[in-house]
């Protein structure tokens, strides 16, 4: 009988500002993280190391394309495992993640194949002050990646990215409406699981001062969505030192009420 265990995958690019605590935030929750870095060229790889030292359950893969990331993780489908997938802008709450666990440790989730949690979408981040300004999910998307592996028979097909695209053949008793939608029932204050998201932060030091404005690297859903001119013009502009901006993070993450919200759970 397969132990139960929750297994992290962060799929990172240059993300040498805040690598180390979406990392520190995650590995209490996690059995083991494996870090899939696509060519980083800052210090990413190097913080990760320094982690590594602290937290040896932390592994290193260095990948030459996103797609990869999802090999990583695929095998273990049909196993006791739920897969948590974390990006290099996610800071998510320690402490409120100790309580997630131990729900799915005692099995109060089993009936269910992913969970969305609470979102802050940041906009502002005073790391002095300790707060920073977004927009919360709901009324934006939830883009959390915690999936029941144990529900499914396999996750193959085409994936861009980790636990993205693809064909998923759920086990029987399981069906892609048994999702637990949290973010939609519990409050931002009360969740177990929420997620400071800084899509709209500058987190590499290679990454421009924006002076006050809003850092918005395009995803793979931009990327995906862009025809052939499109994408040798983003590769051209990126060899100049030049990020475009991604009108689907605006559409997607900055909807509702612009909010104040504390950042003690995250940093404390």
């Amino acid at each position: 009988m397969n132990r139960l265990q929750i297994i992290g995958i962060v799929l990172i690019q240059n993300e040498d500002l805040f690598i180390d605590r979406v990392l520190s935030n995650i590995v209490d929750f996690c059995d083991e993280i494996i870090v899939a870095d696509n060519r980083s060229t800052d210090q990413t790889a190097e913080k990760v190391r320094i982690l590594r030292q602290q937290y040896p359950w932390i592994k290193y893969r260095s990948i030459a394309k996103p797609a990869l990331s999802h090999d990583l993780i695929s095998g273990y489908a049909g196993t006791d495992t739920w897969i948590f997938g974390v990006d290099g802008d996610e800071w998510y709450d320690p402490e409120g993640l100790k309580k997630l666990r131990a729900g799915i440790m005692a099995g109060e989730y089993q009936s269910h194949w992913m969970i969305l949690g609470n979102v802050l979408n940041c906009v502002d981040l005073n790391l002095e002050k300790g707060y920073a300004r977004g927009y919360l999910a709901p009324p934006c998307r939830s883009m959390t990646k915690l999936y029941n592996f144990a529900a499914i028979e396999a996750w193959n097909g085409p994936c861009p990215e980790r636990l993205h695209g693809g064909k998923i053949r759920f086990q029987q008793g399981y069906a892609p409406s048994q999702r637990l939608e949290l973010y939609k029932d519990i409050a931002w204050e009360d969740t177990p699981f929420r997620c400071c998201h800084l899509c709209f932060i500058r987190r590499s030091s290679r990454e421009k001062e924006q002076n006050g404005q809003e850092v918005v690297r395009k995803n793979i859903s931009d990327m995906n969505s862009e025809r052939i001119y499109s994408r040798l013009k983003s590769r051209c502009l990126r060899l100049l030192g030049v990020e475009e901006k991604s009108p689907w993070k605006r559409e997607k993450y900055m909807r509702g009420t612009l909010v104040k919200k504390s950042l003690q759970p995250f940093i404390s």
